[in-house]
C-alpha cells in the first residue's frame, strides 16, 4: 500500500525517542518526537513550513520570540523563515508529532536523544519512503 495509515496519536504517545521519522513523501514528512521534562527542540529556522500537534504533556511554543503555552490537543504552525522552538516546561515527557513540508530529515532516521540528533547533522537526501 502506498502512503501512511496508522494511529498517529498512539504512535506519538508510545514514542520515547527525541526524533523518529515515520514517513517521507516527495512534498511532506511525518516525524514523532518526545521531549524530556525541561528539554527543548532548540531554536531553529527552516526554509520550509512545519506543523506540530501535541499529544501528551505541556510546554511552550516560541515563534519569533512570542511564547505561548501549549498542551495536549494544541497545534502549532510554523511558517518558513520563522525562528521557533518547542520547550517542555512540564514534569512529564512532551509527546508530539510534526509534519515538514517539504521533508527536512533523512527518511527513517531515529535519534534517541537530542545530543544524538545534534551530533548527526543529517538532512533530507531526496530519498522517500516509497
Amino acid at each position: 500500500m502506498k502512503g501512511f495509515v496508522k494511529n498517529i496519536e498512539d504512535l506519538a504517545a508510545k514514542n520515547d525517542d527525541f526524533r523518529r521519522v515515520l514517513y517521507t513523501a516527495k512534498h511532506c514528512q511525518l516525524v514523532i518526537m518526545a521531549l524530556k521534562p525541561k528539554e527543548e527542540i532548540g531554536a531553529e529556522v527552516h526554509k520550509l513550513d512545519q506543523f506540530f500537534r501535541v499529544e501528551e504533556g505541556s510546554g511552550e511554543a516560541v515563534l519569533d520570540g512570542v511564547r505561548t503555552a501549549i498542551r495536549a490537543g494544541f497545534a502549532v504552525i510554523v511558517p518558513a523563515g520563522t525562528n521557533h522552538n518547542i520547550i517542555n516546561s512540564g514534569s512529564v515527557p512532551l509527546k508530539l508529532y510534526t509534519l515538514y513540508s517539504p521533508p527536512n530529515h533523512r527518511d527513517g532516521v531515529v535519534h534517541h536523544t537530542r545530543a544524538e540528533a545534534e551530533a548527526d547533522g543529517e538532512h533530507f537526501d531526496g530519498k522517500t519512503t516509497e
